[in-house]
């Protein structure tokens, strides 16, 4: 008889649902653009149960990971740290990943695994300089849509610098260069360098190995992994399921709890 796992990811802003069936094949997944402290996270479940066509009772296990995991107590069986499911569910998808980058939507993780195990990382959580708040915050200002970013910054003659890595002053100058005139696509590209400059230094603070892998929503932008990539001077992988990683992890942990329970 299958066993069936919820992994369940809730983001600062996002809130992804996997449901696995005896640990190996994604059954269904979900993702609803808002996080903790909303109705995201019971949305992502509805979804995800819903595209299976199967109920919570169905489930053997369920795991909650992210941000906002302490507020699925009573809905999830188990909680378990962000960083521990990005690794399981990065070594799934790339069993040889020995790095792993996940950029989210209030902070930057880097982590350093070893046979499919976080065994260091460091983390950026104090500032929102490198993050998808960040990203947003400087689409706002230019007037453009945040999943636009990478297809603009590639159209980009020139980088323009922008030197600072504080939210608030980056916006300063970001508008300083709107009213010189410059060219919107050379300051996205701009913006992209420096974000992987701020998240290369933490990267390079665990010591970047191959295979390194991107994680989290901002994995999708093509321009941060490029700018990325330059700077760490290592090819950088991505998954279709990128902002599924953490969720994916927390089925898979559910699975090896929900396997204990059988014993």
């Amino acid at each position: 008889m299958s066993i069936y796992t919820l992994g369940i990811d809730v983001g600062s802003t996002a809130s992804k649902c996997i449901m696995l069936q005896d640990g190996r094949e994604i059954v269904s997944k979900s993702l609803i653009d808002v996080g903790a402290g909303t109705s995201g996270p019971a949305r992502a479940i509805e979804a995800v149960l819903a595209g299976a066509g199967m109920t919570r009772e169905d489930m053997t296990f369920t795991l909650a990971t992210g941000y906002g995991r302490n507020s699925l107590e009573g809905i999830a069986d188990a909680q378990m740290s962000e960083l521990s499911c990005h690794a399981k569910g990065a070594a799934f998808l790339y069993p040889d990943v020995r790095t792993v980058i996940d950029i989210g939507g209030q902070d930057v993780k880097a982590m350093h695994i070893e046979n499919g195990a976080m065994v260091n990382f460091q983390m950026n959580d104090k500032c929102a300089a490198g993050t998808g708040r960040f990203l947003d915050v400087m689409a706002r200002v230019l007037e453009v849509r945040t999943d636009e970013l990478g297809t603009l910054a590639a159209q980009s003659t020139k980088r323009v610098a922008i030197s600072s890595t504080c939210t608030v002053f980056a916006e300063s100058e970001v508008i300083s260069q709107l009213a010189q005139g410059t060219d919107k696509r050379d300051i996205i590209k701009g913006i992209h360098y420096s974000v992987a400059n701020r998240v290369s230094g933490l990267v390079n603070r665990i010591g970047v190995q191959d295979r390194v892998v991107m994680t989290g929503g901002v994995a999708q932008n093509k321009g941060i992994v490029s700018a990325l990539e330059e700077s760490l001077g290592h090819i950088i992988y991505t998954s279709p399921l990128t902002q599924y990683v953490g969720a994916l992890g927390a089925a898979l942990f559910a699975y090896q709890k929900a396997l204990k329970m059988k014993q």
